[in-house]
């Protein structure tokens, strides 16, 4: 039970900063989704200090661990855990599975969208 509510604590607290984020007023002068763009990049950032600080201290909280990675990264953005999950097929010698995940994702992900978005017309 402990872990359900170190991983919810951390999903609102990254759920919000998301939010927070997508209210600062940046003038785009492109269609370029500049504020989730960032939101993406700082939450990869995000994952990969935690994931270097869990593999160096082996002694942190499992609880504080969740609540970081899962929590608020996750809340924050899943694309951390995509990219995070990627690199570690790739590390693991899987390139090819790493690259249907990716391939996979971003393609079934978006061409479901204009499915949903079609059929719902």
């Amino acid at each position: 039970m402990l872990n359900v509510l170190a991983v919810g604590l951390g999903g609102f607290i990254g759920a919000v900063c998301r939010y927070l984020i997508g209210l600062i007023p940046i003038s785009e002068v492109t269609e370029f989704p500049i504020k989730t763009f960032l939101i993406n990049i700082i939450g990869c950032v995000a994952i990969g200090v935690i994931t270097v600080a869990v593999v160096k201290n082996n002694n942190l909280n499992p609880q504080l661990i969740l609540f970081l990675k899962v929590g608020v990264c996750g809340g924050f953005t899943t694309f951390s855990t995509f990219a995070l999950e990627t690199v570690e097929l790739i590390k693991a010698g899987n390139p090819l599975i790493a690259l249907s995940y990716m391939l996979g994702s971003v393609l079934i992900g978006v061409g479901v969208i204009f499915a949903v978005e079609y059929l719902s017309k």
